[in-house]
Formats: structure tokens, C-alpha cells, sequence
């Protein structure tokens, strides 16, 4: 399909880098074009010793012409950017990183999608963590981390794929198809990304394209809009349910985690903790129930699970106050979550992108709080809210002032929690390296 075609890739990072030296193999004629000019520049080097045209730090008006075969874009990149839309003129295929490594894949693999507003990257984990440990060959890829072209020449005729996508990943999926797709929840979340929560859920019910009846969908049955949405899917369903236990497969039932009249655990046997975390634990349940893997392999791995870098993370303990780094909280529902874990008082770290978002949704949940701490593009709206539900706040230009002044003004049994409700953009790359540096800072106090 990509034999001797013209590539351009729009963006570079990760998935740009990756994607770039999987189709170098099969054409000479790829230009990548970024136009963030500060990239790594071993990647840099690398891709033109590979014959591949790197152009950083601009996008060139005369880089798409007519003679374009395909444009990979990074999910990251909007679809009203000017090459896409030049594209749509020319009519020429706009596709990304996980659409093209779907199409080397080989036909006979099982791949499991994971998506959702909350919850991804635990369930992705936890379900790859479980079939791990059930000693079968699977991959562990997307949005998590690991691109899905770097798995290209790795995956196998019957291996299993266990991938996270995101909304941005779904925005330009055509043939991709998974056999089991998981959607975790629905919540008002990248709305300045794909223009409205009506574009948001029907891109997200991409997840379930091109399904057969022979194909399977785990869904939240508690979550009115994931329920809405997938009603008229061909998928087989799965449900699970922290509220109701006789419509669902898997279900909570006296402090327990039930699959179809089954025990499987008991909450004070696990190391997560929440009815976030009990969700994602079901919808791991419900495909790895699917894969038919014993009660016994899925207990032993719930047990020893700690939970995801950056996702309500435990840092440390200083002088008796606990830091939690919760960095992959980058909306309003996923920091109420977070807000919901604790029960001890909470001194708050907020800010990061100004997505224009209002904040008001945390006042119901900020009894525990008795300090916000906001710094980044968004610390003055946090501040006006603050003062509108008469909470204390005091306002940061940066995430290394806001740490100091926490643990500076923090008491015994206090935690220190970073919950961003925002992106990180603003100052930081990604999420991952706030969370990195938000920790070391921490160890640097």
C-alpha cells in the first residue's frame, strides 16, 4: 500500500519518529516536517542517515502538492490545520501512526482497544498485566506510550495487542479495527480538540468500527451516555457496574468484585483503591473472562498491582505528609476523582494549558481541601474560583514554586496532591514530564 508512494508526516514525536522508520523500508520519497525546531537530535540524525527529509520549525506553504499519495498526522495536530485542509482540496488520504501500523499487522492477532475520558491507561495496563501473567504472547502499545508502528516487526500471527487510544488517535482511524474494544466512560473532556461533547462521543464510538457480531464490546453500564451510544453497535456486549448486579457480567456486591455470580476479589485484598479503580479493574475482568483466563492468574495479579505512574501516584512521605503525583489528571473529572480518594486534609496543586474550561465542577468536592495552590496559564481563573467558594489559594507562575510553598505550609497528615485539571502544554511537553518533575522536586525538598 505504501510501496513507492509520497509521504509526508506532519509532526514529529514519538509516533512521527516511529511511524517514519517503519515506512522507510517501503519508500524513499518521505518528508517529515515538524514545527517545533528543539527535537532530539540523535531521532534527527538518525531519520536523515535513513534517507528521510527532516524540515523543523515552520510549515512551508509549498510542502503539499497534488502529487501527495498519503499525510500521517500526529494525533496531537488538529484537523483544521492548513495541510489538512489542503489535503481535503487535493484529495489526498489523512491517516495516523495507528492506521498505518494496523495495516502491516497481521490478520490473525487479537487486538484489544481500550478507550474512554477516565480510566485508560489503568485498564490498558491492568488487562496486559493479566495476560502476561497467564503466560500468553501480547504486546503492550498506543496512547500509553508505545507506539503501535514501533511494534510493527515485533508482533506475530496469533499474539495478542493490547492498545490504549486516545480521542485524538481516533480522529483519523478508517480500516482500523479492533476485536475487543473497551470504552471506560464518557465525560465532557478535549472539547477545543474536536468542537463540542457531540463530536467528542461520536468520535469515540469509532472504537467499535467495522464490529461483527463475533466482536466484543466491555462497556460502563453505570455511564448514560456509553450506554446511549453503543445501542445500536453490532458488538456482543460485556457490561459491568458498580450499582447493579443483575444486568451485568461483572458487578460490586458486599465489598467484593463478582463476575457472573463469581467472586473474584475482595476490595481489601486489592492495592487500588476507589470506585474509579474498581471500574477499570471490571472492564479488565470482562476481557480477560473473554480470553478465558483462570480466576486464579486474574486474583494474583490484582493483588500485586500498584496502580499507574502518574495516575494518583504515591510519591513519598515527608515528615508525615503524604505527596501524591496525580499528573495524568488533565480534565475536571478526572481531578474530581482524584479529589474523591482522600479523606485526609488536601493541599491542592492546580493549573497547567488554559483550555477556557470552568473549574466550578470541583467546588461539590473540595471539602477536604484546605489549600489550592494554582500556577501555569490558568492560575488567575483558578484564583477568581477559589474566591468565589471561599477556598484559600495562593497563585504560582510554576510547578517548582507551587511544590515548595505546599510542603513549606503543609502540617503532619496532610497530602500534597498534584491534580492538574488541565494539560500540560503550557510548560511542559506532556504530562509525563510534569509528573517527572513534579517528583523531583519532591526529592529535592
Amino acid at each position: 500500500m505504501f510501496e513507492n508512494k509520497k509521504i509526508i508526516i506532519l509532526g514529529m514525536a514519538k509516533s512521527g519518529y516511529e511511524v517514519a522508520k517503519l515506512l522507510i523500508k517501503y519508500t524513499k520519497d518521505i518528508v517529515i516536517n515538524d514545527f517545533k525546531e528543539d527535537q532530539e537530535l540523535e531521532r534527527v540524525n538518525e531519520l536523515k542517515q535513513l534517507g528521510i527529509k527532516v524540515i523543523l520549525g515552520n510549515h512551508p506553504d509549498d510542502l503539499i502538492t497534488k502529487d501527495i499519495d498519503f499525510i500521517i498526522k500526529n494525533p496531537g495536530i488538529k484537523n483544521d490545520h492548513k495541510y489538512v485542509l489542503k489535503a481535503m482540496e487535493y484529495n489526498i488520504p489523512v491517516i495516523n501512526e495507528v492506521e498505518v501500523a494496523y495495516l502491516f499487522f497481521p490478520k490473525d492477532i487479537t487486538l484489544i482497544g481500550i478507550t474512554g475520558s477516565n480510566g485508560k491507561t489503568t485498564t490498558t495496563t491492568l488487562i496486559y498485566e493479566i495476560i502476561k501473567g497467564a503466560n500468553m504472547s501480547v504486546h503492550l502499545t498506543g496512547n500509553i506510550g508505545y507506539p503501535l508502528s514501533s511494534f510493527v516487526s515485533k508482533i506475530k500471527s496469533k499474539d495478542i495487542v493490547v492498545t490504549e487510544i486516545s480521542i485524538q488517535q481516533l480522529c483519523n482511524l478508517n480500516k482500523f479495527k479492533t476485536n475487543i474494544s473497551v470504552l471506560t466512560n464518557l465525560y465532557e473532556a478535549h472539547l477545543d480538540f474536536v468542537g463540542g461533547y457531540e463530536n467528542y462521543i461520536n468520535l469515540k464510538k469509532k472504537i467499535f468500527n467495522e464490529h461483527t457480531q463475533e466482536d466484543v464490546a466491555v462497556l460502563n453500564y453505570d455511564n448514560n451516555d456509553v450506554v446511549k451510544i453503543t445501542n445500536d453497535i453490532n458488538s456482543k456486549k460485556y457490561y459491568f457496574s458498580s450499582k447493579k448486579e443483575n444486568v451485568t457480567q461483572c458487578y460490586i456486591k458486599e465489598n467484593s468484585i463478582y463476575y457472573n455470580n463469581e467472586e473474584i476479589i475482595k476490595f481489601n485484598e486489592l492495592k487500588l483503591t476507589g470506585i474509579h479503580n474498581y471500574e477499570n479493574i471490571m472492564a479488565a475482568i470482562l476481557v480477560c473472562k473473554h480470553l478465558k483466563i483462570s480466576n486464579e492468574i486474574i486474583r494474583k495479579v490484582l493483588m500485586n498491582f500498584n496502580g499507574v505512574e502518574h495516575r494518583i501516584e504515591f510519591v513519598k512521605k515527608i515528615n508525615d505528609i503524604r505527596f501524591y503525583n496525580d499528573s495524568k489528571s488533565t480534565n475536571i473529572v478526572a481531578t474530581i476523582t482524584a479529589l474523591k480518594s482522600f479523606s485526609t486534609p488536601i493541599i491542592l496543586l492546580l493549573g497547567g494549558l488554559d483550555r477556557q474550561h470552568s473549574f466550578d465542577e470541583l467546588k461539590d468536592y473540595m471539602n477536604n481541601v484546605k489549600l489550592v495552590i494554582a500556577y501555569g496559564e490558568t492560575k488567575d481563573r483558578i484564583n477568581d474560583f477559589c474566591k468565589r467558594i471561599n477556598k484559600e489559594c495562593t497563585v504560582f507562575e510554576d510547578l517548582k514554586q507551587a511544590t515548595e510553598f505546599a510542603y513549606n505550609n503543609s502540617l503532619s497528615g496532610d497530602t500534597i496532591l498534584l491534580s492538574p485539571a488541565c494539560a500540560s502544554w503550557d510548560q511542559y511537553k506532556n504530562f509525563e514530564e510534569r509528573g517527572n518533575k513534579f517528583k523531583e522536586y519532591i526529592n529535592n525538598l
